[in-house]
């Protein structure tokens, strides 16, 4: 590919989707095609979409030949749709998890480096400039030597107990929901700003209602359903409370929710150094709080001289908010770059999907046998 708008199929038609679809096109590619459940399905958000192609099959989507493929499917569906993609020689984005396994998530890794494609997952978070900017002053040392990291990630869209969606159902979703779906988010935020790599694991989980509804509806949010609805025994857990040991000794920790009242995507990361402390609050992403000894501070976007990364992610003046969008989009726009032949810093690769399966196995692990726990490498 060279330096042209790209052309980006789509698998999967959710509300992950079709945030895709927005931020391919907020990144400047050309969303060519989708592919559904079903063909009548692809045809029904193709023409809501306005794309051209409606594949009627994942070798329908091959043979069109996109730049890109944007896995958007139940977790278990990964693991396949992105080892033929990369098999077929298309760069790929696939959601998180990358699979429901480590051993699944290393054979994609391995894949993708002999396809020689580019493949990359979607931990976005990473693209807020303020994040950029906190990674930045770590590094130039201005909070000192990394001594504590701590934080959670609270959401409420599973109170209700008549609340469901195929991310309840193991057979989909995988043998962790929780620390899966959103517990990854906070364990490569963590380390892609402290610098800290988590070495071990201890890890406790709880399920908070031991059935809910059959899956139907949308993948978040309450389903419609009542008491006559047919239930299904949850095994995925609600809740998880993870300590980490650092590679350099270092203790982190979070609480990561998604039962918790008013908590819709709550992610808290502090950084505590020598010198200094840090705090990124997702659902406040225009500002970060900034503590010393003697003083704390709020530092806003854009606001006084800001580091090389956050000044390439900011896009509108200071007071005119970025979020959860923009990050994605910036996300998508590196992942293009890379496609083109750039080496964009701080890209999530597969790599880091496979870093990801590694700590979900080693809590879940952690949780089962209540102990303390290595994390593969």
């Amino acid at each position: 590919m060279t330096h042209h708008e790209p052309r980006v199929a789509i698998i999967g038609t959710g509300m992950i989707g079709a945030v895709h679809r927005r931020a391919a096109r907020d990144a400047g590619a050309q969303v060519v095609g989708v592919l559904g459940s079903s063909a009548a399905k692809s045809q029904a958000v193709a023409d809501a979409w306005g794309v051209e192609h409606a594949y009627g099959s994942f070798d329908e989507l091959v043979a069109d030949a996109p730049d890109v493929v944007q896995i958007c499917t139940p977790n278990e569906t990964h693991h396949r749709f992105a080892l033929a993609a990369v098999e077929a020689g298309l760069n790929v984005v696939c959601e998180k998890p990358l699979a429901v396994s480590a051993a699944e998530a290393r054979e994609l890794v391995d894949a993708a480096d002999r396809a020689g494609v580019v493949a990359t997952v979607p931990f976005v978070y990473r693209y807020h400039p303020l994040v950029r900017e906190l990674r930045a002053r770590r590094l130039a040392g201005e909070f000192g030597d990394v001594v504590l990291v701590h934080g959670s990630y609270l959401q409420d869209w599973l109170l209700d107990p008549f609340s469901s969606s195929w991310r309840v159902d193991a057979a989909a979703g995988g043998p962790s929901r929780a620390f899966a779906d959103i517990g990854s988010h906070w364990c490569d935020l963590a380390e892609f700003v402290s610098g800290e790599r988590f070495e071990s694991v201890s890890a406790t989980t709880s399920i908070v209602y031991p059935t809910r509804p059959a899956p139907s509806g949308t993948s978040f949010g309450a389903s419609g359903a009542d008491s006559d609805t047919p239930t299904i025994s949850v095994s995925t857990e609600d809740t998880a409370v993870a300590t980490f040991r650092t590679a350099s000794g270092v203790t982190a920790n979070t609480v990561i929710s998604q039962v918790s009242a008013g908590r819709k995507n709550r992610l808290w990361l502090e950084i505590d150094g020598s010198r200094g402390s840090a705090v990124f609050d997702q659902e406040n992403p225009e500002t970060v709080w900034l503590g010393r000894e003697d003083s704390a501070t709020i530092l806003s976007r854009g606001a006084g001289d800001v580091s090389a990364d956050q000044a390439r992610l900011n896009i509108v003046p200071s007071g005119h908010p970025q979020g959860y969008p923009d990050a994605f989009a910036a996300f998508l726009a590196d992942t293009y770059r890379a496609v083109a032949g750039e080496t964009p810093d701080g890209l999530p690769t597969f790599a880091d999907g496979l870093r990801a399966a590694n700590i979900i196995d080693a809590v879940l692990e952690s949780s089962a046998a209540a102990a303390w726990t290595p994390i593969s490498r």
